[in-house]
């Protein structure tokens, strides 16, 4: 396991790259891709805090159960580091397009402020515009909520149980939902797919890999010591995008069912191997510069990337299509390029999010030490 002096684990950086360049990758070429490759991007996004958080708060309870105001402090650490990660961040760009009016903000406002997107758009059954993609951020606050209390109540002995009941009964939910609509459409998916109980197959999985990490590392070493295992789950993701091209309906068991826990099983042997080091020309991809930059700002990357521009909600006045209106004034031939489109967009989405990186996060980030 390569880490950093912290001990920040290297390699992770690297398979944040990956999910937040699969969410882009399906926003941004939404015309031509038929591969749901950016539900898959916010599954790993998802196994990965369950991992992460879990591994916190499994060595944070080791430190402190059973000592006077063992649970306060184990709890009051977490939110306090979670809160200045997350929070600042998130309700600036809140206040920036409550005061630039970027609907539906206004109209909103509270869903937004209380994150509670996902629920608005699961009780609605409706999308929010330029807003969609906060739906995931406000499961991660509700898995925050009760995570902590899961962790440090339930004995080490009998939490892999717990975690398993937790996958299938989110499992069984995407099941049941999707039986009980007969004529199942996207207004249906959309509850199956931003429920936060319908997520939680991938944060049992992240969960059980932190388990393993802390509890039974060699059985850990042992099972994430090879790369066939990451293969193997990433072809039965590949045979099951098959399998669900073949129904007439895009809106099948395979996409709305099975797809998230499977993307979550890939998830977690790819993060698996990651804590472990892979090597070869995964370990250069991972280790590079460049993505482990882009892995550290992808918190920004996915937080902007719907302002910046949005295929279906970027009007005429929008700022990023000035630009491309500018640019094709001076290039007529360039207009209609997906890809030409795209690399605008993903080079302004990295301006944008580097920014604030280095003037606002990294900053109120180093606050983390000095408060919890």
């Amino acid at each position: 396991m390569r880490t950093t002096s912290q001990g920040h684990i290297i390699q992770l950086d690297g398979i944040r790259f990956i999910a937040i360049a699969l969410v882009l990758i399906e926003h941004l070429f939404v015309e031509v891709n038929t591969v749901p490759v950016g539900a898959t991007g916010v599954t790993i996004f998802f196994v990965l805090s369950g991992f992460l958080i879990s591994r916190i708060l499994l060595k944070s309870k080791e430190k402190n159960f059973g000592t006077e105001g063992g649970f306060n402090k184990y709890l009051s650490k977490f939110l306090i580091r979670r809160t200045i990660r997350i929070f600042p961040v998130y309700y600036l760009t809140i206040l920036l397009l409550y005061i630039f009016n970027v609907p539906p903000v206004r109209e909103k406002l509270g869903w937004l402020a209380l994150y509670g997107t996902n629920i608005y758009m699961a009780w609605n059954k409706t999308w929010m515009g330029s807003m969609d993609h906060l739906w995931s951020l406000a499961v991660e606050e509700q898995v925050y909520l009760f995570f902590p209390f899961l962790i440090f109540f339930v004995p080490k002995g009998k939490l892999v149980p717990v975690l398993g009941i937790m996958g299938l009964l989110s499992l069984g939910f995407r099941f049941y939902y999707y039986y009980a609509h007969p004529d199942f459409a996207i207004d249906d998916w959309i509850v199956t797919y931003v429920s936060t109980p319908a997520c939680l197959d991938s944060f049992a999985l992240g969960g059980l890999l932190a388990w393993l990490q802390v509890y039974r590392n060699d059985f850990f070493e042992k099972l994430f010591s090879k790369s066939w295992p990451v293969m193997l789950a990433f072809a039965v993701w590949v045979l099951l995008q098959f399998w669900s091209k073949t129904f007439e309906n895009r809106f099948n068991v395979s996409f709305v069912v099975l797809d998230r826990t499977v993307s979550s099983i890939f998830g977690f042997f790819l993060i698996g191997r990651a804590v472990m080091g892979y090597t070869g020309i995964m370990a250069a991809f991972l280790e590079n510069p460049v993505s482990i930059y882009l892995g550290k700002i992808s918190y920004g990357l996915y937080l902007y990337h719907n302002f910046v521009y949005n295929h279906f909600h970027s009007g005429p006045m929008h700022p990023t299509v000035r630009i491309f209106r500018k640019i094709y004034q001076y290039a007529p031939d360039l207009k209609g390029s997906v890809a030409f489109e795209a690399m605008v967009v993903i080079t302004l989405t990295i301006a944008v999010a580097a920014f604030s990186w280095h003037f606002f996060e990294k900053p109120i980030n180093a606050l983390k030490d000095k408060y919890a």
